[in-house]
């Protein structure tokens, strides 16, 4: 097939709800990465939250999402791809809203009536619930929306578009923070996925397909998580792969912290965060084609290695320079393991449960960053604010990594995979 041919395929193989359900991924992702990249010091340096309640806080906004993901997958279904599309994003563009405007005169009242750490907990909850049900209307619409022919291609476009909102999320944050304020960030994230909420109102039809399945219940969807937890061996494998996000959020948990209390305090750290989103749209098919022969189990161990030892540069070399080094070898372990740990769950699933044990896949990634938050707090008080010595985080996060490659070489060892498991795609 000539490049012509798959051109036209291109353009007439995507109906409209396709487009626009995955430039407003772009967005939502965009959103997203922007607040996330300023939150940990917009709760410490404008609320004045001590940097451990502030870790843990922003754990939690980046852990909720991935808990919600699987039962959101259930409730887009019902509701629409549409309705769900457009809830989320008015949803959140109220909670990003009410985050940044948390200092604001008009929010004394509710200031004086909740408890601080109460009220940035609920607000932080909200998105959640909006993520929870875009991720699954977008890759919906994909599948739906994406003729048979081109459908691979759409996963990709949905991928590309994913990390260009990644990546723009920073630097968009480091605009705003430099130029305006902090709190601004979180209204500039409001607007944007409020434009999407329009944008799906007037632009967005829902997409069909004859012989869809109809949607499962919520009933039936808590039947499948039963049955995935029966599976003592899945459910290991999470329980280990969890410490690899564990070691990955302190990128955008405790490392802005870090970074402005014990490097550079004028160091730009929302700009440093592009970093890592960028070397995954730049080596992310290069380094697949690179690592396609090795195992599944063995990508993931690899990659999880790479990315806790990563780390050490920024002990021996504590500067800009070495923390964009450090993202750098951060994002080249998540590029080996990433789509060989999806892989592996989707090889690893029963007939007919490929779909719920997708949705447990998201589980360490929540799991990690609300135990991340936590613990990457409580070494930063620890060696930073008690002991003085901050590398000591470092050694212990990557002590964390290395543990989790170690466990994970285990379990392959002792419970090595089938052949359908290795095969490759």
């Amino acid at each position: 097939m000539g490049p012509a041919q798959r051109l036209r395929d291109i353009r007439d193989g995507f109906e409209r709800p396709f487009w626009v359900a995955n430039v407003s991924e772009l967005f939502e992702r965009l959103s997203y990465y922007a607040a996330f990249a300023s939150l940990a010091r917009y709760l410490n340096e404008s609320l004045g939250f001590p940097a451990q309640d502030a870790s843990s806080l922003a754990g939690l906004f980046g852990g909720l999402v991935w808990f919600l993901a699987a039962f959101g997958g259930a409730i887009a279904d019902r509701l629409g791809f549409r309705r769900a599309l457009s809830l989320a994003y008015l949803i959140l563009s109220c909670s990003y809203f009410l985050l940044g405007s948390l200092g604001a005169p008009w929010m004394a009242a509710v200031r004086g009536a909740v408890p601080l750490g109460a009220l940035v907990a609920l607000l932080l909850m909200l998105p959640a619930l909006g993520i929870a049900l875009v991720k699954p209307a977008v890759v919906g619409t994909t599948a739906r929306a994406s003729k048979e022919n081109v459908r691979s291609i759409g996963y990709s476009i949905y991928y590309t578009l994913v990390n260009i909102g990644g990546a723009a999320g920073p630097y968009v944050a480091s605009y705003v923070h430099r130029h305006m304020s902090v709190e601004n960030v979180f209204r500039v994230a409001a607007v944007s996925v409020l434009a999407m909420f329009f944008a799906v109102l007037l632009l967005f039809r829902e997409p069909r397909k004859e012989g869809d399945a109809p949607p499962p219940s919520l009933t039936e969807t808590g039947k499948n998580f039963v049955t995935v937890l029966s599976n003592p061996k899945f459910m290991l494998f999470l329980l280990i792969f969890t410490g690899y996000w564990v070691v990955y959020w302190q990128e955008f948990i405790t490392l802005p912290l870090y970074v402005a209390k014990f490097i550079d305090p004028k160091a730009d750290t929302e700009l440093l965060l592009m970093t890592g989103p960028l070397v995954v749209i730049s080596l992310t098919v290069l380094i697949n084609l690179a690592t396609q022969k090795i195992a599944s189990v063995k990508a993931v161990t690899l990659g999880t290695l790479m990315s806790s030892l990563a780390w050490i540069v920024l002990v021996f070399k504590p500067t800009v320079t070495g923390v964009v080094i450090t993202l750098v070898c951060v994002a080249l372990g998540e590029i080996v393991q990433s789509p060989r740990y999806y892989e592996y769950i989707s090889r690893l699933a029963p007939p007919g449960q490929q779909g719920t044990y997708m949705g447990f896949a998201f589980l360490p990634i929540g799991l990690g960053s609300l135990i991340g938050g936590w613990f990457g707090g409580k070494l930063m008080h620890h060696f930073g604010e008690v002991k003085h010595r901050p590398a000591g985080m470092l050694w212990t996060i990557i002590g964390v990594g290395v543990l989790t490659a170690l466990l994970l070489w285990v379990y392959d060892r002792l419970l090595p995979a089938k052949q359908e498991e290795m095969a490759p795609n």
